[in-house]
């Protein structure tokens, strides 16, 4: 199966970049203005798409977040896992993510999320670093 991985090195605590990806306020900030949540299911939004993607979210504690697409749409994301791997700099400068995102049914096909993907975690350093908000996508809520 393809996977997308990627890692950065973030001038963060742990805790900080669990409330980046696990809280409204967090997630809007650097992925997407539609944001919403269901019990475990987080709702993304996009200009232009029909639906929302819908996110259950498998855990999250201070080293580990993990996602699994649970909806219909996109078609290629569903049933893939998005986890994020935060662990310590061994220097003790800030946190260690390690981006995955696996699980596409097309073994000879590359996911076209890949450099998206790369332009999110940049923004999501950003904003956990120096509290730039500048989510890649703005959409109106549905």
């Amino acid at each position: 199966m393809t996977r997308i991985a990627m890692q950065v090195d973030i001038c963060a605590d742990q805790a900080a970049l669990l409330a980046a990806l696990n809280t409204h306020d967090g997630l809007a900030s650097w992925w997407t203005t539609a944001v919403d949540r269901e019990d475990d299911i987080i709702l993304v939004d996009f200009p232009g798409v029909p639906e929302p993607f819908r996110l259950h979210c498998d855990r999250a504690d201070e080293d580990y977040v993990s996602w699994t697409c649970v909806g219909e749409f996109p078609p290629d994301w569903k049933g893939t896992r998005i986890t994020w791997d935060l662990s310590p700099i061994v220097d003790g400068s800030g946190t260690r993510v390690q981006f995955h995102h696996g699980g596409f049914a097309d073994p000879d096909g590359s996911p076209t999320s890949a450099y998206t993907w790369g332009q999110l975690l940049a923004r999501l350093k950003d904003y956990v670093e120096k509290g730039t908000v500048a989510p890649y996508f703005t959409a109106p809520p549905r």
